[in-house]
This record gives structure tokens, C-alpha cells and sequence, in this order.
């Protein structure tokens, strides 16, 4: 999660996840950052688990990202991941039946689609993170008729947007 925008940079799934798929975690984090100029990370914060080895921290520190480590024992370290970690379990999570690792790797990029182009956040002023470059709309009474609604995971999440005139 990249903080300053709240966006989600990536969920990814695995049943094992060891010290050599998280360094191929981080090589994939570093190109997709590479991709979007608009994100500027100059700090990773992580907990001291075994699987942020030495690798994992190198991938970052090549391309000048400085590692962080949580204290021990202090979720609230990183509150902002705390959070989204229990939003999706309480959102998502504990309302579908997942069938498998395929099933639950789209569940999760939907969600986080859905996270980064819709979901309001309190620290961003009621918009979303990719909302962020738009021009705020234009305030005005709102018409049933121009209102959108589009179902997002089944219709366990809805999006309502305005429609254009």
C-alpha cells in the first residue's frame, strides 16, 4: 500500500509464501513502480518476519528505497496496513466462500480495483486514490435518473456514480 495515496500497489496469493517468491515480490513491486511515475516511494516498512530476508531487502535498497522494520510487537506500526488487511476480511472476506488460489487472487484484484478507483477514504477527502488527479465535480442536486449503479464481486459491493447529462 502506498501511503500517501492509500492505493494499493498488489495482492498477491500464494500458500507458501517463503524468503525466495517474496523476493520475486519485491522485483515485480519495483517494475510495476517503475511503471507509474506518479508514485514516489522512498520508504518500505515491513515486519521483521523471516520471509523479508536479505534478498527481499537488497531489490529495494537498489533502487533506493529505505527499509523500515516495525518494532516488535506493535501492530498499530502500521496502522494504515492493519486496516486495509481488516477491511478486506471484514468487506470481503467474510462474505465469500472461496474456492480456490485462482478464485481468491481475482476476489482480491477486484476488491483492490474497487479500492483504488471507487472507495471514499476519510485521509483523502472522501475520494479515491485514483481520484486523486480528477477536478472535484461541480456541487448540484442529484436526479435518481442520473445515477449509475454497477455491481462489484457479485453484488457484494455497489458503485454508484452520476451519469452524464
Amino acid at each position: 500500500m502506498h501511503l500517501q495515496t492509500r492505493r494499493i500497489l498488489g495482492f498477491r496469493v500464494s500458500a507458501n509464501p517463503k524468503a525466495p517468491w517474496m523476493t520475486q515480490q519485491a522485483r515485480n513491486l519495483v517494475m510495476d513502480l517503475d511503471d507509474d511515475s506518479r508514485l514516489r516511494v522512498r520508504f518500505l516498512v515491513h515486519d521483521r518476519d523471516a520471509k523479508h530476508c536479505r534478498s527481499f531487502d537488497e531489490v529495494s535498497a537498489a533502487q533506493g528505497i529505505k527499509i523500515v522494520l516495525n518494532p516488535y510487537r506493535a501492530p498499530q506500526a502500521n496502522a494504515h496496513v492493519e486496516r486495509l488487511i481488516g477491511g478486506v476480511r471484514r468487506e470481503v472476506l467474510d462474505h465469500v466462500l472461496v474456492l480456490g488460489r485462482r478464485h481468491l487472487s481475482r476476489v482480491l484484484r477486484d476488491y483492490a480495483a474497487h479500492h483504488n478507483s471507487h472507495r471514499p477514504h476519510r485521509g483523502l477527502g472522501l475520494r479515491g486514490p485514483d481520484a486523486l488527479a480528477c477536478r472535484d465535480p461541480v456541487p448540484g442536486p442529484a436526479r435518481i435518473e442520473r445515477i449509475q449503479q454497477s455491481e462489484i464481486l457479485g453484488g457484494l459491493i455497489h458503485e454508484y456514480r452520476a451519469r452524464a447529462a
